[in-house]
């Protein structure tokens, strides 16, 4: 059966139906393998004292808004004990992302624009309504804006105790470096054979092409098809790949080209990712950014592996 709660906001009094245990365990199943059990004492210990803004970065992106969503059920589980309990009023709210403390900005399907984050400026400064903490999450935040980024900054720079933020992304690289430099930063482990074999036939196609410059205009059966959420997830694979650099587990071919880059490297390649995944959010065509998207890849990397 579900569970039927009550809240009382001002005078009205809203019935929402939450969802069963084993469903709200099912939300956060991502942030629960033993894979991720060092993460979990790792952010039971910030709580304890939690910053104003973490990024959580690698992993995939079920895992890092699974995490997300543990700890803001960590932050404001009800039940005594071991927490969080995942099926408390709060963890169950949480799960369904009906909680009205806890926001998310997602960036999986659109930019977050400046309009989307204006309205923070007013709410930050009220106390959270039911939870413990106000916990507000920008997913997959490299879709942020610039301008939504500024804004992001001053509120930053007035800290409130009852709020925090937490971002995530593919890496940290993807976001503003004044973003990065007042939050703290968790690395979920990334593994090269999460991949699907479409993926791993993308990677080594990508890595063929950096390496040698060819084989990949006669690949039109696999481009032509493709639209700008594939477009999205291709260019996600190359950010895994970045990754790679910084874990010392087997490497995909597309990361070992990486490894041999530097870090400044990097960072032109995350910008040139954020910037195709932004041509995509006007609607430019899938194909061409696709084909845009790897000519400027090459053109950074073929010199220097």
């Amino acid at each position: 059966m579900a569970v039927k709660s009550k809240k009382t906001s001002g005078h009205a009094e809203a019935e929402v139906t939450l969802p069963k245990a084993e469903e709200a365990r099912a939300i956060y199943a991502p942030a629960l393998s033993k894979e991720l059990l060092s993460i979990r004492s790792c952010l039971v210990i910030i709580a304890q004292n939690p910053p104003q803004l973490l990024h959580i970065e690698g992993g995939d992106r079920q895992n890092r808004l699974a995490m997300a969503l543990w700890l803001a059920a960590l932050l404001n589980c009800d039940a005594p004990g071991n927490r969080p309990c995942l099926h408390c009023d709060s963890c169950l709210r949480i799960s369904a992302f009906i909680h009205p403390d806890i926001l998310l900005f997602d960036g999986r399907m659109s930019s977050i624009k400046i309009g989307d984050v204006r309205p923070l400026h007013s709410l930050i400064g009220e106390k959270p309504h039911f939870a413990k903490k106000r916990i507000v999450i920008f997913n997959e935040s490299e879709a942020l804006g610039t301008e939504a980024a500024n804004s992001l900054l001053k509120i930053l720079e007035d800290p409130t105790p009852d709020t925090h933020f937490i971002f995530t992304a593919p890496q940290r690289e993807c976001l503003l470096p004044t973003l990065i430099s007042r939050g703290w930063v968790i690395t979920l482990p990334q593994k090269t054979d999460d991949f699907d074999e479409q993926d791993q036939l993308w990677s080594r196609t990508i890595a063929n092409f950096l390496t040698h410059g060819t084989n990949w205009f006669n690949q039109s059966h696999m481009r032509s098809s493709l639209d700008s959420q594939a477009v999205i997830h291709l260019i996600t694979i190359v950010q895994k790949a970045i990754i790679e650099k910084y874990d010392e587990s087997n490497k995909s071919s597309l990361g070992s080209i990486f490894s041999r880059l530097s870090d400044n490297d990097l960072f032109i390649i995350n910008q040139l990712c954020t910037n195709n995944c932004d041509a995509l959010f006007y609607q430019t065509n899938p194909a061409h950014v696709l084909d845009s998207f790897a000519v400027e890849l090459y053109r950074i990397v073929h010199d220097k592996i």
